[in-house]
């Protein structure tokens, strides 16, 4: 597959990192050859020094041939207005990073379409629903849909209250439990488990459920203390914060600490009087607890520094906040965030690359999220009829290691997948995928 990523910048050299794992014709350009430097030297993809908007750069680049033209630039009308040309000089898919919210609405879709433009991505408001997904669930790291919740995805970091701990999975997780463990974190090592595998205490685990099973789930694991979040303070009042904001259940409360006036300013015409804004520093020990932080259930720290966002974090949970999420853009500090059990960590970049990675695949898939904490994919598939994954039982199919099926929703209903399941056309099935070229798996689909 031949992709053209335009744009050197967050989004752009992250996708191509992911992309070239994977062994893709990829080219990068960008018009700064600062941003291409060190990227063409690290990894195996080619760079050229190009405007997004430019003719003869776009066609020197073979943008005809272009199965995938993704413009992520920091303008916005250049990302549209370079999707629109590489369409017309032959790109069979193109995608664009906006900051309009208005564009990714579903009535303005066609419209984008008709100029040109496949796919529309907003990062931020991408952020925000992993941000309110996370709140809705103090107890829970992660949380990942399908189908509104037929089939649900839960990372939960496991504690001494937990009831399963250091018992072989054949015996808590068997055929008729309501649940499949899919992945586990265990120090630095994702495992995709096995019936003799254990869960220790501080593993990252991800659960497979139904809907109607998370309650037990609560149980099992030991989290029924956890309270419900109802007051969340803000740290950072960019746009995924204001985002998230606009999205809180009726139920949460917010308030917003922004340290720019003018940003503030900007915030109390945007929110009414429900949200509080306030100007200062959200590290302010004497300010949080002025702003009631030991009332506070959910602390989230978002603004573009990293390491400001993970002691911002630190600094709450010392203060007694049970759920933290902070946002680390610099992959660097992912595992540093992740080994002082910081909560959620957001990743703008990785949620938009994970968005426009689906658009490669032939296969029809619904949903693609990269999990940053197990270095792994999971994706929902939908087989085409004499597929080969519907030709035999799950048990029967040799799927490639690190490939575990965690379950599907059949004519709306989510079902967990046993070994003599047999998976159906139509069926919307969620794979779990470590160390593994998505391509591979996306072959048992079509």
């Amino acid at each position: 597959m031949k992709i053209i990523i335009s744009g050197a910048y967050a989004i752009g050299t992250f996708l191509a990192k992911l992309l070239s794992r994977n062994k893709e014709d990829i080219i990068l350009l960008d018009e700064n050859p600062e941003n291409l430097d060190k990227i063409s030297s690290e990894f195996d993809l080619l760079t050229m020094e190009c405007p997004a908007t430019d003719i003869k750069g776009l066609k020197a680049a073979g943008v005809e041939h272009a199965d995938l033209f993704i413009a992520v630039t920091p303008n916005e009308p250049a990302n549209i207005a370079a999707c629109a040309m590489a369409h017309q000089l032959g790109a069979k898919k193109t995608v664009a990073r906006v900051d309009s919210p208005a564009y990714v609405e579903e009535q303005n879709k066609e419209l984008f379409r008709k100029m040109g433009v496949d796919d529309i991505i907003y990062p931020e408001i991408l952020a925000a629903k992993d941000i309110i997904n996370g709140l809705k669930m103090s107890w829970v790291r992660q949380r990942w849909d399908v189908h509104d919740g037929a089939l649900v995805m839960l990372g939960i970091k496991l504690r001494e209250t937990c009831e399963i701990l250091d018992r072989p999975l054949k015996e808590i997780s068997g055929p008729n439990d309501p649940y499949h463990v899919v992945a586990i974190k265990h120090n630095d090592e994702t495992i995709i488990p096995g019936g003799n595998d254990t869960l220790q205490v501080y593993d990252l685990v991800y659960f497979m459920t139904t809907k109607q099973y998370i309650p037990y789930i609560r149980k099992i694991v030991g989290k029924e203390h956890y309270v419900d979040v109802q007051n969340v303070i803000f740290m950072g009042g960019g746009k995924t914060a204001a985002r998230a904001v606009k999205m809180l259940p009726e139920y949460m409360h917010a308030k917003i600490i922004e340290q720019r006036t003018e940003r503030c300013e900007e915030l109390n015409n945007i929110f009414n009087e429900d949200t509080l804004v306030i100007n200062g520093d959200g590290r302010d020990i004497g300010l949080l607890k002025e702003e009631g932080i030991r009332n506070t259930q959910a602390f989230v720290a978002l603004t573009s520094n990293a390491e400001t966002n993970i002691l911002a974090c630190l600094t709450a949970k010392r203060m007694g906040v049970r759920k933290t999420v902070a946002s680390v853009e610099n992959f660097d500090y992912v595992g540093t965030a992740e080994s002082l059990d910081i909560g959620t960590i957001i990743n703008k970049k990785a949620v938009a690359a994970s968005h426009i990675y689906q658009m490669m695949l032939d296969a029809n898939v619904e949903n693609i999220r990269f999990l940053m904490s197990v270095n792994a994919d999971v994706a929902e598939f939908t087989p085409s009829p004499d597929s080969k994954i519907t030709r035999k039982p799950v048990k029967d199919l040799n799927l490639p290691k690190g490939v575990t099926i965690g379950g599907l929703v059949r004519d709306g209903e989510g079902m967990l997948v046993s070994g003599n399941t047999q998976i159906e056309a139509g069926d919307s099935v969620v794979v779990f995928c470590h160390n593994v070229d998505m391509k591979k798996v996306e072959k048992l689909f079509i």
